[in-house]
């Protein structure tokens, strides 16, 4: 919904689609548990416009709320992991004090719906982000980070995971175990793409997959996995794009065990393709 709609349109419309954004997401997690399919990164965009209002103040949020538990209620029937992956304007490390704030409602609005859908409080079902910001430096913005990651509630905080960036400037495992994992112990999530746009220098892939996999204490480690669509798709994509599908068949996971997001455009499909090719 375009914000223009939102405007027109109010309160009542974003309440409409909400439920139906909820209905919705009760029938991904059935033809999950029917496929087999045990991860699954839930769209943070279930409520319209959800930055200008509470939940709470929907007129269908009694009926929205009951929708949500039936969902969550089976996904833990299915034993079905759950995730999400706010925007990247969710910057808890900003130097913008407004940012910050909107960044906080964000993030506990995330938190609430999985409180809503009767998720345990644990990594188990992670709220995954970046620290999006590395100014004026990687040790500056990742103190502010974990100054402000005391500011939210619970539901978050144990929730709460960091990735490593893709950009050159920006957070590397490392830089996340060092600043942030040392700091407060919330665990890292590997990415293997952006690993590869954005190495720690003289340490292999292995190495640093191991790192981050140690961050993980109490539940089973998530990484990210896609191929580079500059190499296998696209010659004129970005070295950080990713591809549509998954091409290399033995994803690299070096002899350990843990789960595996595919953030490929082609989602499920990929998954589905991968799976029949092995």
């Amino acid at each position: 919904m375009v914000k223009k709609t939102f405007l027109e349109k109010g309160l009542s419309y974003a309440s409409e689609l909400s439920l139906k954004n909820a209905q919705d997401l009760e029938k991904i997690i059935e033809w999950n548990n029917e496929t087999g399919i045990k991860l699954y990164r839930m769209t943070s965009d279930l409520f319209p416009w959800v930055s200008e209002y509470e939940i709470s103040d929907l007129p269908d949020y009694d009926r929205i709320s009951t929708v949500l538990r039936s969902a969550g209620k089976k996904a833990m029937e299915g034993e079905q992991r759950l995730t999400f992956h706010p925007s990247p304007y969710s910057v808890l490390a900003s130097q913008n004090e407004s940012v910050v704030i909107k960044a906080i409602k964000e993030l506990r609005q995330h938190g609430e719906i999985m409180d809503l859908m009767g998720l345990e409080q644990s990594t188990f079902y992670p709220i995954n982000i970046h620290v999006n910001t590395a100014k004026p430096s990687k040790e500056e913005s990742a103190k502010r980070f974990c100054d402000n990651f005391h500011k939210l509630p619970e539901s978050v905080k144990k929730r709460l995971v960091v990735e490593n960036d893709d950009k050159k400037s920006a957070f590397t495992p490392s830089d996340l175990y060092r600043l942030i994992y040392s700091e407060i112990g919330i665990p890292i999530t590997f990415d293997f793409h952006h690993y590869k746009c954005n190495t720690d220098e003289g340490i292999p892939e292995e190495d640093a997959l191991n790192l981050c996999l140690s961050t993980w204490k109490e539940t089973r480690a998530i990484t990210h996995y896609s191929d580079s669509r500059k190499i296998y798709e696209d010659i004129s994509a970005k070295e950080v794009a990713h591809s549509d599908w998954i091409w290399v068949k033995n994803l690299p996971t070096y002899g350990n065990s843990f789960d595996i997001e595919l953030e490929v455009k082609m989602k499920e499909l990929a998954l589905l393709k991968l799976i029949e090719s092995l």
